[in-house]
């Protein structure tokens, strides 16, 4: 068959054009360089991708950004650039199947994304700036694949200036100053949706100290909102979610905790979750790394599937209540049930993209699992809390492959809860 253009776009059901067809990413060596005074960034994003189909030309989601330069395989390459669609030539066209290198480099002041709620992207802190990505922002730092179905490990250099901190997801390989200018190495050896990588530039206070079982916690704090009781507490914290949801699915854990980053919410950054003003405290740090297992190891096939993320987090919350603060889920559950905000929509079909972190998709969400619970007895249900995430460690899942899951482990029909909690439109007489 003749070598044709990657599609630009894998038509996910809220943001069609988001990521692109015709090759699959399977790692990123992103070599960064960041001035905070100007707020400028340099980088070079050397990808290893396998081709998919025989290719003339591929796509990279890139926002903003100026690319200096392209080659394939080391050759020269032709770029175009259409919005938010970077497209790259290759000088020659790519076999099915054949492993390709691209290196794009590409400097400039990356941009930030805001909407009616919340920002995402590249923000400015009060001395630097940080990284979040969910569900599109990851594409104004750097050229990729950027939908949650292409997961790829990760390598992250970023060089800064001396006495500022740099930190990334995984771990730490190497750190060196040279000339006033600090080098930061990170790398993530498992797979990684590209929406939780992430970077945070600034004077952090960093830590490293170890969980019990001898796992690296990596903690970035700045001002006074980080609570050291909270901070030392993450330890005993995910050996609790350990036991609840099984091994731990990466190689180091920890938190960046930054007031000065003027966003209202948390992120599951991949081993490193963030949290902003008002959000460090034991609900959200229980939340985001539930998300560990739920959603960044067993990732949303697509965006319409975030309900498979935030209905585990929110469980875990219901869970920490029953076991820490003698509140059965059972109250968690006729609270949620009571909010009509949870009724806006069915939790696995928000109505736009817009609507896909609203309320149903979290609370409605949890109650999905309470039903389930009520359904198929505590000891069937929590062999499905550590079973759906080794299902699929390290992949993607959709909402069929959990409801086939869970009838599987379960061994019988449960059309009684999807139909009603899963998928209903009205809200029942009775919890």
């Amino acid at each position: 068959m003749a070598a044709e253009p990657g599609a630009a776009g894998l038509r996910d059901p809220y943001f069609p054009r988001l990521g692109n067809g015709g090759y699959d990413v399977r790692h990123y060596a992103l070599t960064l360089d960041y001035d905070p005074a100007t707020g400028r960034l340099t980088g070079t994003a050397d990808i290893t991708a396998r081709a998919t189909q025989a290719l003339s030309a591929f796509n990279l989601d890139l926002a903003g950004l100026t690319v200096r330069s392209a080659t394939v395989d080391g050759e020269p390459a032709a770029v175009s650039r259409s919005g938010e669609e970077l497209t790259v030539r290759p000088a020659s066209a790519l076999a099915d199947d054949a492993t390709f290198r691209t290196v794009i480099r590409y400097s400039g002041v990356p941009l930030t994304f805001t909407d009616e709620d919340a920002e995402e992207g590249w923000l400015k802190s009060s001395d630097g700036a940080l990284a979040l990505g969910q569900p599109t922002g990851s594409m104004t730092w750097f050229p990729g694949n950027h939908h949650p179905g292409d997961k790829a490990t990760y390598a992250v250099t970023v060089t800064v200036p001396e006495g500022y901190e740099a930190l990334s997801n995984g771990e730490l390989k190497e750190h060196r100053t040279r000339r006033g200018r600090a080098t930061y190495a990170w790398r993530s050896a498992e797979p990684m949706a590209s929406y939780v990588a992430t970077v945070a530039v600034g004077r952090y206070e960093t830590k490293v100290s170890r969980t019990p079982s001898g796992l690296p916690v990596h903690t970035a704090t700045k001002g006074s909102e980080a609570d050291p009781e909270l901070l030392a507490r993450i330890p005993e914290l995910l050996e609790w979610e350990v036991e609840n949801f099984g091994p731990y699915p990466f190689s180091s854990v920890g938190a960046i905790v930054d007031p000065t980053v003027d966003v209202p919410y948390a992120l599951e950054t991949q081993t490193r979750p963030f949290f902003a003003a008002d959000t460090f405290t034991v609900e959200f740090v229980v939340h985001e790394l539930a998300h560990q297992w739920y959603g960044n190891s067993v990732s949303p096939e697509s965006w319409r599937d975030m309900w498979l993320n935030e209905s585990f987090a929110t469980y875990a919350e219901w869970l920490y209540a029953e076991d820490f603060e003698a509140k059965p889920a059972q109250e968690n559950f006729e609270e949620a049930f009571a909010d009509a905000a949870n009724w806006a929509f069915p939790p696995a079909a928000p109505p736009s993209a817009e609507r896909i972190s609203d309320a149903p998709v979290y609370g409605r969400g949890a109650m999905v699992l309470h039903k389930i619970r009520q359904a198929v007895g505590d000891d069937t249900f929590f062999s499905i809390l550590s079973g759906w995430p080794a299902e699929h460690r390290h992949g993607n899942a959709s909402t069929a492959d959990f409801t086939r899951y869970v009838e599987g482990r379960a061994g019988k029909d449960l059309d009684a809860v999807w139909d009603v909690w899963l998928y209903g439109g009205e809200r029942p007489a009775r919890p």
